[in-house]
């Protein structure tokens, strides 16, 4: 058992209400098990929130049951009416907006709007998005928060030495509820160390390529472990690192990943480790890339679908495929969805972009993703991605050829209908 504030005690004897009780004893029961000796405040959380098909397990029309018993873990049914810090939302299982687009039912898209409702009410922003530092989620380092989104973690562990667990859905919602989360893991700052050195022999000329070194460092790196990436690895920005830290967390599920000169706890080889020595240590070449790509490589197949924006687009990702759009035509018998936030594409309808993507037959849509939207069609011969996460995923729920390429190299796919191979350098 934690050693618990009076005020946290007086939490669990109910005197703030059974909401905040329930959601403090799950935490406190997660304590328990890890051997956490006490909690600590959590300020900011990002949060998986909508009607996911995962929640259509509680079959009650109530939609307290169905968060006490989903989201609570609680066979009590408590209301939600408030969250204890800054709540903002994860991508949901549809576009709000062009959810008929995307094929999904009305009584998937009602049901959502309903349970966003009561969400937003209790203090939710509506932010639906997986990327959510592109929309004013900023943990500075120290800073205890929770996340959803496996990416997200590691990214902002990483960039800014803020302090998150992949704790997953059920846990970071009680978080968000009570405030609180156990003092275990990236919350202590003596555990950040890294464990496993990775030499990179090459610097990586692009957002392809990041997301091919994440995918392979990922694979490469045991659970429970930090991985620190050393060589001449250039000067990545936001969109290299997003989709690097994606793949990572996808193959090997990293929560914190220190880039030595890049990231803040790594200023050098020593202080990245805190004096230990690395647990093991790899070296990472071209050919190390080739063979990752392999594994998602075409040669000439038909192209039914083409997906783009895992994580979600930033603003200068849809420009640049409205530039390379502009002009040109989806063929007929391919679809291209571009996926970005509802505040990028706001900025998007300002700028243009929107409609020079829609003007080709593209669409651009929001708040979640063909793998959480679980909209991907299923009688597709190949479906194609610029995110070797949603390759990843998806591959083994389909009979379907999966394809990885650049964000031109999936677009000129869309519009000629059909894959042509080249090489990631």
């Amino acid at each position: 058992m934690p050693r618990l504030t009076d005020a946290e005690k007086s939490v669990l004897d109910g005197r703030e209400g059974p909401l905040k009780r329930v959601a403090l004893q799950f935490i406190v029961d997660y304590a328990e098990v890890m051997g956490a000796e006490r909690l600590c405040d959590v300020t900011k959380a990002h949060l998986f929130a909508g009607a996911h098909h995962y929640i259509d397990a509680c079959t009650s029309d109530d939609i307290d049951e169905v968060i006490s018993e989903m989201l609570l873990c609680s066979t009590e049914k408590v209301s939600l009416d408030c969250f204890a810090c800054y709540a903002q939302a994860d991508v949901g299982p549809t576009d709000p907006v062009r959810w008929q687009q995307l094929g999904v039912s009305p009584e998937r898209h009602d049901r959502n709007r309903v349970i966003l409702e009561k969400y937003t009410k209790a203090g939710l922003y509506p932010a639906a998005t997986c990327t959510p530092y592109l929309s004013g989620f900023l943990p500075r380092m120290g800073e205890h928060y929770v996340s959803t989104e496996s990416h997200a973690v590691t990214l902002m562990n990483s960039l800014w030495g803020a302090c998150a667990n992949a704790d997953g859905i059920e846990a970071a919602f009680c978080s968000a509820v009570c405030g609180k989360t156990p003092l275990w893991g990236n919350h202590i700052m003596s555990n950040r160390g890294g464990t496993h050195h990775f030499r990179v022999e090459f610097t990586p000329q692009n957002v392809m390529e990041w997301d091919l070194l994440g995918y392979v460092i990922g694979s490469r790196t045991p659970t429970h472990s930090t991985p620190v990436l050393s060589g001449d690895l250039g000067t990545p920005g936001m969109v290299e690192l997003k989709s690097c830290f994606a793949s990572m967390a996808t193959t090997g599920g990293a929560e914190l990943c220190h880039i030595i000169g890049v990231t803040p706890e790594a200023p050098d080889f020593d202080r990245a480790f805190r004096g230990r020595k690395a647990v093991a240590e790899e070296v990472i070449t071209p050919r190390d890339l080739g063979e990752a790509a392999v594994l998602f490589a075409g040669d000439g197949e038909v192209v039914d679908y083409v997906s783009l924006g895992c994580p979600h687009y930033s603003i200068d990702q849809v420009r640049d495929a409205a530039s390379l759009l502009e002009g040109r035509k989806v063929h007929g018998d391919s679809r291209l969805l571009v996926w970005t936030s509802p505040a990028v594409r706001e900025l998007s309808d300002r700028a243009g972009y929107s409609r020079t993507i829609e003007l080709s037959g593209a669409r651009l849509v929001t708040s979640s993703c063909p793998l959480v939207s679980e909209t991907w069609p299923r009688d597709a011969s190949t479906l194609v991605f610029d995110s070797l996460k949603q390759a990843h995923y998806i591959r083994p729920e389909t009979k379907a050829t999966v394809l990885f390429g650049s964000m031109a190299q999936c677009i000129d796919a869309a519009v000629a209908g059909r894959w042509e191979r080249r090489s990631t350098r």
